[in-house]
């Protein structure tokens, strides 16, 4: 019985999880069409929490839920490559795209190294340093697919990705005035720091001219999505040379994150095809959040103590900087 709740093999065992999944997602869309501001993977990752720490959920919808928040993830996070424009990333000059480069690998590589300094599991270290330094719970759930960690653990880094990128999203429109950056300066520092894309967006769309460069920025982080999951997955094939334990060496979905941004860079698709799927790529990523969120327990947030919300402050703190300081060093 435990093996037909943790991997669904019929369709009826998987009904009552995706119907609560379904009904999350349906929620946190209408939320997002309602306040375009509010990114529809947040609301749903909220939502999950919610429900998880406010009802008892009974058993029969694990399988679901489970479904959701691996394959119907995986799914979203293929189809996320529609969404990458290589020609507007390319615009942006050699400078900015280094700075976008320097600002993910430093921020991943020192968020690792605090978490070890403050104490911090090193599996939660690498789920947080893949969401601050890249784009956020899709970062943390990909990343999850690749060397797969505790619930618990997981459901931290959402929580904290969350929160941290929400802080940042509010900061960065107040600071500006004092920063004396132009708006397409800003855009950079946005794009180049805020955690979620939608996050971005919100934290751009207050200054005038900064909103396009902002969210070309952060697509170029995004990009880089699939070099470090490869890389990461590399490394675990190493640490176990027994083939029944070791990950391929790229994964099929970061293969097919690859393969629809090459899709996408050929010019092919018109733009109903694209805006289809970007449609079912936020249903499919919201499904995933929601499943993932209601992984989270506030209760284990709160005991999780004040070591790792330090890490994710000092996390946010060093690409905000970071990015900050490379902006105004270009010019």
């Amino acid at each position: 019985m435990g093996i037909v709740r943790t991997t669904p093999r019929t369709t009826d065992s998987v009904l009552p999880g995706l119907a609560l999944v379904a009904g999350g997602v349906a929620v946190a869309m209408v939320v997002s069409w309602l306040q375009p501001s509010v990114s529809a993977l947040t609301v749903a990752v909220l939502l999950g929490a919610v429900v998880a720490n406010v009802v008892t959920l009974p058993r029969s919808v694990t399988p679901g839920v489970k479904l959701a928040g691996r394959r119907l993830l995986r799914l979203g996070v293929v189809l996320l490559g529609l969404k990458l424009v290589f020609q507007d990333v390319l615009k942006l000059g050699y400078e900015i795209l280094l700075l976008a480069v320097v600002a993910v690998v430093v921020t991943f590589v020192v968020t690792r190294w605090l978490g070890r300094v403050l104490g911090v599991s090193e599996g939660l270290s690498l789920l947080i340093a893949t969401g601050f330094s890249i784009c956020g719970a899709s970062a943390v759930a990909a990343m999850n697919s690749v060397r797969e960690q505790d619930e618990d653990d997981v459901a931290k880094a959402l929580g904290l990705v969350t929160l941290f990128g929400t802080v940042a999203m509010f900061s960065l429109p107040a600071l500006f005035p004092l920063t004396g950056l132009t708006p397409a300066q800003y855009g950079v520092w946005a794009g180049g720091s805020v955690h979620e894309v939608a996050q971005v967006v919100a934290a751009a769309g207050p200054v005038t001219g900064a909103l396009a460069i902002a969210v070309a920025v952060k697509l170029t982080r995004v990009v880089l999505l699939a070099p470090m999951l490869a890389a990461v997955s590399f490394a675990e094939r190493l640490k176990y040379p027994t083939s029944g334990q070791r990950p391929p060496l790229v994964p099929l979905f970061v293969l097919g994150f690859l393969t629809m941004a090459a899709i996408r860079a050929t010019g092919l698709l018109p733009d109903v095809v694209l805006s289809a799927a970007t449609f079912v790529d936020n249903v499919l990523l919201a499904a995933g959040m929601f499943a993932l969120g209601t992984a989270v327990r506030l209760r284990s947030l709160i005991r999780s103590g004040p070591a790792v919300l330090l890490l994710g402050l000092l996390s946010t703190t060093v690409i905000v900087v970071l990015v900050l300081t490379g902006t105004v060093l270009i010019g």
